[in-house]
């Protein structure tokens, strides 16, 4: 589906143009080769390029989506600070996001955080090097209005759930709107991240 890049109001010089789509990411690190390992299982991803300075990996046709800067003298990450808190990436349903759960589980790739927000059901994982990356699906047919309910009004964070039940729930055959139901599969904790 294609969408369009500008949208005109009165005048042409006031047309809005925005960008086709995000690109890519690249990060600096000091231990590139584990964690460029680790986001080629995340996302099944294609080596592009590699050099002893870069790397370039992709996982669909964009040349590519990410890049790492080899940097083995820079600090490690320092508990809170100012910048990116997560990167997050969107699966087009609530299968594949499971289906995706349970490929990563044996590899050792397991989130820390597991949670319905109610426009999303999201899995949060955190790389070798500290930054925390959130694999998500969309809720229903019209996610943004959740920020606009009595729900999101109550608990605008959402509710975690036992990542293991939910996949129980998806092989037993449960509906994407089952699923996606805030309150599915809830483990009853409430911390956040």
């Amino acid at each position: 589906m294609t969408t369009p890049s500008t949208k005109t109001t009165d005048t042409p010089s006031e047309a809005r143009i925005v960008p086709a789509r995000m690109a890519h990411l690249v990060y600096r690190y000091a231990r590139r080769a584990e964690t460029v390992a680790w986001y080629m299982k995340l996302f099944q991803a294609n080596l592009v390029f590699e050099d002893d300075v870069l790397t370039f990996i992709t996982y669909d046709d964009e040349h590519h989506r990410l890049a790492f800067f080899n940097m083995p003298d820079v600090p490690p990450k320092a508990g809170e600070t100012a910048g990116v808190h997560h990167v997050a990436y969107s699966y087009s349903c609530i299968g594949d996001l499971l289906a995706t759960y349970v490929r990563l589980k044996p590899l050792g790739i397991l989130p820390f955080w597991c949670i319905n927000h109610g426009p999303t059901t999201s899995f949060y994982f955190r790389d070798p090097e500290g930054n925390d990356i959130e694999l998500q699906a969309d809720n229903g047919e019209d996610p943004a209005a959740y920020f606009h309910s009595e729900a999101f009004a109550k608990n605008n964070l959402g509710v975690e759930f036992d990542p293991d039940e939910l996949v129980r729930l998806w092989q037993a055959g449960a509906s994407d709107a089952e699923l996606s139901a805030v309150g599915t599969a809830a483990t009853g904790k409430s911390t956040f991240m």
